[in-house]
């Protein structure tokens, strides 16, 4: 089963007498009386990072991923928790003298603060990051609208290329190289945005797990259906050069998740304000698609022709 049918069987009804946990069908806990916003995210060798060969990049990926869950809702990170495992010789001093000049930097970047944690020791490297912030209110997963516009952030498909990289699974020369592989480890969130997002977004979340992936769990309780246009979905000036070199197309890289950028909709009515705080912020936002009645199915279109939705679903957590 995946994590989504675990959560349902075993774990959903157990949280009911408690609605600031979502039902668990959030990516975070929100108490809206004492203001308070939650995520908590697990990160294992092997799994959601390849090798720890880098521990200085490796604690910045999962640092602004656990980040980006609150970013997402429109919370500002304030505090963070680490629990880590390990052994003496993945932290030795020089990693950890690595891995807290890092932490100082993403400190420094977001404005968060350590605030405690817990070692313990293991044969791979696993940290557990809790995060914690404080707002009047979030935007919610399944508040989206019949006929709001599809939106994300940034550009897609970076971080999965990055990955290609360091598993050597593609070849390609040393500057595009460094540039993928910092996008796997350092992904660019768009952490401005935050504040902005109450004034247009009616529902929204980080993209984790694939695009597709993610927006299904967007509306998931709802009696919507989603059309995606692939030839508007946002890739970089690096991507595209790649692709024409390599004579691939996006599809093979813009579902696979690890992006960290916003996925939301919002009113038509909202597009020239979304515009407008883009070029503002100097934030790219992209509107990719539209939310449709649920008597349709979710469609996705390249070229103006359809394309097999169940191959680009992204990543998925079987147990």
């Amino acid at each position: 089963m995946d994590e989504f049918e675990l959560i349902k069987k075993y774990f959903q009804k157990i949280s009911n007498n408690n609605y600031s946990a979502k039902n668990l069908n959030d990516d975070i806990f929100f108490d809206k009386n004492k203001k308070l916003a939650v995520s908590i995210d697990t990160y294992n060798e092997g799994v959601h990072f390849p090798n720890f060969k880098y521990p200085n990049l490796v604690i910045k990926k999962v640092i602004r991923a656990s980040i980006s869950d609150l970013i997402s809702k429109g919370v500002k990170p304030k505090y963070y928790f680490i629990s880590a495992s390990g052994n003496n010789n993945k932290f030795s001093k020089k990693n950890l003298k690595m891995i807290s000049k890092s932490l100082r930097q993403d400190q420094k970047k977001y404005n968060l603060k350590l605030s405690g944690g817990d070692t313990t020791n293991a044969n791979k490297v696993s940290f557990s990051i809790t995060t914690i912030g404080f707002s009047n209110k979030i935007i919610e997963r399944n508040k989206a609208k019949l006929n709001d516009d599809i939106y994300v952030t940034g550009n897609l498909g970076d971080s999965f290329v990055g990955l290609k990289i360091i598993k050597n699974n593609i070849k390609m020369n040393s500057k595009l190289k460094k540039y993928f592989i910092n996008q796997y480890y350092c992904p660019d969130l768009p952490y401005k945005i935050y504040k902005e997002l109450f004034k247009f977004a009616n529902t929204s979340m980080d993209i984790s797990d694939g695009l597709i992936s993610d927006m299904n769990k967007l509306i998931n309780k709802q009696k919507l259906s989603f059309s995606i246009n692939v030839n508007k979905i946002p890739i970089s000036k690096n991507l595209k050069t790649y692709l024409k070199k390599s004579k691939n197309i996006k599809t093979k890289y813009i579902f696979n998740g690890d992006d960290y950028q916003i996925l939301f909709t919002a009113p038509q009515k909202k597009r020239l304000l979304i515009k407008s705080i883009a070029e503002t912020m100097n934030q790219k936002i992209t509107l990719i698609g539209k939310i449709n009645n649920g008597h349709k199915k979710n469609s996705l279109n390249m070229d103006n022709k359809p394309l097999n939705l169940t191959k680009f679903q992204g990543y998925s957590h079987k147990f």
